[in-house]
């Protein structure tokens, strides 16, 4: 017997469904208040609880009056929306919390020292099938390029299988065990670097891929491992989700597999890459959106050029201080517009990582392409609002294409401590006038953006040391500016507190195409927040670079407490 539904039974149904719902969340709601809690809104002033359905949204968000039980029984602390990193690596944090911590050195023998401690406490490592791995290395510290006899010079590591990652991951640095591995009449390659003065060992660029094709990967255990402990660490800094700014299609399944157990702690919006970072042919990566909001697969990541402290970056003059030297395209402009619209054409959004001029400019021409492509008959910034293209890093910027992106809403994502990094060289490599008219813009894009992250592990992956360098436009190590100056870098481009916080939270939300989902304490969001000891407004500026989380929760659940 067949059953027929009229179209308003089926709506009263609905409406059944939602009011039983709704009357579900109410009842089994748990209810949160604090000393304060912003909540990205209009009315902080006001809001100091917050209640929380069974399904991990909040479902109620109000102020409770002093004398009322809510006030009398509330937490200690301020809640506030927890916080996202708009770009990050997630196994390549994991793999470095489990490597060599090469950051901050600055002599071969502490370079040394530190391989040397970890073959210590891993024997293991060191062999064909498990390379000694590390990051954080950087020639402007140690004076000159590292080569792969450095390692000689420690009997413990001159026979093992070593490749240390430089600060930027755009060059890595290997013994001479695994260039022996490799031809020994090598030949250049287009859109990177062998560098062969003073000596052999170093790769950069698209020069790294005859050597990563050898280097024995992590199997999914251990990327299983890593991907925990680096979302523990995240926790523990206040992240509540992050873009993962390149994902292996393999890496991908991997996440899906792993999506929803218990150690998976941070949302992840995920952007597509392939080994080889430019592949043409987006059809093995499918779009994916976990129903919780814990997992996004709907970008893409495409490369540009290199980076600057390696002369990577592509530029439209050439550098100050290596004249003939112009950094490196790792694809021509024609390959990346097609590459973009490819992807576009799929459905996916296409955020290019671009950080000299050049590669900037070739950025906005193939976004621009690509948004053309995709809507024939509608303006730019139209388009461009619905699709979201982003330029990841957007680090050197010629006056003229910060004007097309202006024009266009192009989304600038931006790393805060990359500036304050750089600062020491910026100038240096650029020269006064490009530094002061393209570099490391902050506030001039406000209005398009941005997203704020840290690209960790390139930069620690604690967003209040980042919210510390957009506001200061100082070194959160050190509290001071350039060459220990008092006074910030270029402080014309900081950010306020307020437009910091923003671009930590509702700045990837929006990027992300979450907002009002993440990034805020409203009805309907996500029920992820962080506490405070004190408001961060409240706060000195300095204690910023040191500030603790309290407690992390995730979907109403707390995943970090600090005591």
């Amino acid at each position: 017997m067949a059953w027929l539904i009229s179209a308003a039974t089926i709506a009263g149904l609905g409406s059944l469904f939602t009011l039983g719902q709704y009357a579900a969340d109410a009842l089994f709601a748990e209810t949160h208040c604090y000393q304060g809690v912003r909540t990205n809104g209009a009315a902080d002033q006001d809001v100091n609880c917050f209640s929380v359905s069974s399904t991990g949204k909040f479902y109620k968000v109000f102020s409770a009056s002093s004398d009322s039980k809510w006030a009398a029984n509330a937490h200690p602390g301020y809640a506030m929306p927890g916080l996202w990193d708009g770009h990050g690596h997630l196994f390549q944090y994991g793999e470095f919390l489990n490597s060599v911590n090469l950051f901050g050195s600055t002599t071969m023998d502490e370079i040394r020292g530190r391989v040397g401690k970890y073959v210590d406490e891993h024997p293991e490592a060191g062999t064909t099938q498990e390379w000694i791995r590390g990051v954080g290395w950087d020639q402007m510290a140690l004076g000159a390029m590292p080569t792969a006899d450095e390692f000689a010079a420690d009997e413990r590591l001159k026979d093992l299988y070593i490749m240390l990652d430089r600060v930027d991951v755009h060059c890595i640095w290997v013994s001479q065990a695994v260039l022996d591995l490799l031809p020994q009449d090598i030949p250049d390659i287009p859109g990177g670097e062998i560098v062969r003065n003073p000596g052999m060992g170093v790769f950069c660029d698209n020069a790294m891929a005859p050597v990563m094709a050898l280097w024995p990967k992590p199997d999914n255990k251990k990327k299983s491992a890593f991907l925990k402990s680096a979302m523990k660490q995240l926790n523990q800094y206040g992240l509540v989700g992050m873009h993962d700014a390149g994902v292996s299609a393999g890496n991908l399944n991997l996440f899906k597999e792993l999506v929803g157990s218990e150690d998976w702690t941070v949302r992840v919006y995920a952007m597509a890459e392939y080994y080889d970072r430019n592949a043409v042919c987006p059809d093995p990566v499918e779009r994916y959106n976990d129903s919780d909001g814990v997992l996004n697969i709907q970008s893409v990541k495409l490369f540009a050029d290199g980076a600057l402290g390696s002369w990577g970056s592509a530029m439209i003059d050439d550098y100050s201080d290596r004249p003939g030297v112009s950094g490196s395209l790792l694809v021509n402009a024609s390959e990346l517009t097609y590459r973009a619209v490819s992807w576009a054409t799929k459905g996916f959004q296409v955020n290019i990582h671009a950080i000299g001029d050049l590669a900037n400019r070739y950025a906005v021409d193939a976004q621009t392409a690509a948004l053309r492509l995709l809507c024939p008959c509608e303006s730019l910034a139209d388009c461009q609002a619905r699709h979201r293209f982003r330029i990841e890093h957007s680090q050197i910027i010629h006056e003229d294409d910060q004007a097309r992106m202006h024009a266009i809403g192009i989304i600038p994502s931006i790393q805060p401590t990359h500036a304050t990094s750089d600062m020491a060289y910026a100038e240096q490599r650029l020269g006064k006038d490009r530094t002061q008219k393209e570099a490391y813009r902050m506030r001039s894009l406000l209005d398009i953006g941005p997203i704020l992250g840290s690209d960790f592990p390139v930069e620690p992956a604690d967003p209040f040391q980042g919210i510390y360098a957009a506001v200061t436009r100082k070194s959160p190590h050190t509290g001071l500016g350039v060459n220990g100056a008092v006074d910030g870098w270029h402080t014309e481009e900081a950010l306020t507190l307020d437009q910091a916080i923003r671009g930590f939270t509702e700045g990837p939300a929006y990027g992300g195409f979450m907002e009002g989902k993440a990034g805020v304490i409203q009805v309907g969001a996500y029920a992820d927040w962080i506490v405070l000891d004190k408001r961060l407004e409240d706060l000195d500026i300095e204690e910023l670079r040191s500030l603790h989380v309290k407690e992390t929760w995730v979907a109403g659940k707390r995943v970090y407490n600090r005591d």
